[in-house]
C-alpha cells in the first residue's frame, strides 16, 4: 500500500500515519527524518544536503526528491509506504509519479483530511494551552500567527495537490474534524476498497 496524506497543518495527518504504521505495517516516510538520516549515513545525496543546510540554505526540490527515492528502494518500503508532507508542491508530485513509475510502482491512495481552517487555530492555541498547563514547551509552530502563516503557505503551494490527485481518480476525503477513531474508520474504509 503506497499513500499519500493531504491536509493542512495540524490536520492530523502524522496522528493518522502513525495509526496507519501500527496497522498496515508500513513505514511513515517524513522528508526531515530522511534527510537527517542521508547526512547521519553520508550518503551522496546526503552530502549534498549537508552542504547545502550548513550554508543555511533550503534543500532543493531535486535533493528532497533524491532523498525520497533512495528512501523507497529500501527493503522495509517493498510493502509500501506512507507519504505525510510530501509532496508539497507539483513539481514534487510529478517527482513522486516518475520514481514510482521507473520502478514500476503506482500509488494506491491519496487521502485529504478535510478541515475548518479557524477551528484548527483554536486546536494549536489549546495545544499550546495544553502543553503550558503541564509544563511541557510549546512547539514554535503552535503559535497563532506563526501557525496562520503555515496555512497560508499550505494554501499557496500544497493545497493545488488535491486537484492534480482529483484529476488522475486518486484523491478521496475524509472528514478530519471528526475524532482520532472516527477519522481512523474512515481511512481504513477507503483502503479496504483499494
Amino acid at each position: 500500500m503506497r499513500l499519500i496524506l493531504l491536509g493542512p497543518p495540524g490536520a492530523g495527518k502524522g496522528t493518522q500515519a502513525q495509526i496507519l504504521v501500527k496497522k498496515l505495517n508500513i513505514p511513515q516516510l517524513s522528508t526531515g527524518d530522511m534527510l537527517r538520516a542521508a547526512v547521519k549515513a553520508e550518503t551522496e545525496i546526503g552530502k549534498k544536503a549537508k552542504a547545502v543546510m550548513d550554508a543555511g540554505e533550503l534543500v532543493s526540490d531535486a535533493i528532497v526528491n533524491a532523498i525520497v527515492a533512495e528512501r523507497i528502494d529500501q527493503p522495509d518500503c517493498a510493502a509500501g509506504f506512507i507519504l505525510d508532507g510530501y509532496p508539497r508542491t507539483l513539481v514534487q508530485a510529478d517527482a513522486v509519479e516518475a520514481m514510482l513509475a521507473e520502478r514500476g510502482l503506482a500509488l494506491d491512495a491519496v487521502i485529504e483530511l478535510v478541515v475548518d481552517d479557524r477551528a484548527l487555530v483554536g486546536r494549536i492555541a489549546k495545544r499550546a494551552d495544553e502543553a503550558r498547563a503541564s509544563g511541557q514547551p510549546v512547539r514554535k509552530d503552535d503559535n497563532p500567527e506563526v501557525f496562520e502563516e503555515r496555512l497560508r503557505e499550505y494554501y499557496k503551494k500544497t493545497a493545488p495537490l488535491t486537484g492534480y490527485y482529483y484529476a488522475k481518480g486518486l484523491l478521496q476525503y475524509v472528514d478530519g474534524m471528526a475524532s482520532i477513531d472516527e477519522v481512523t474508520r474512515q481511512i481504513e474504509n477507503i483502503l479496504d476498497k483499494r
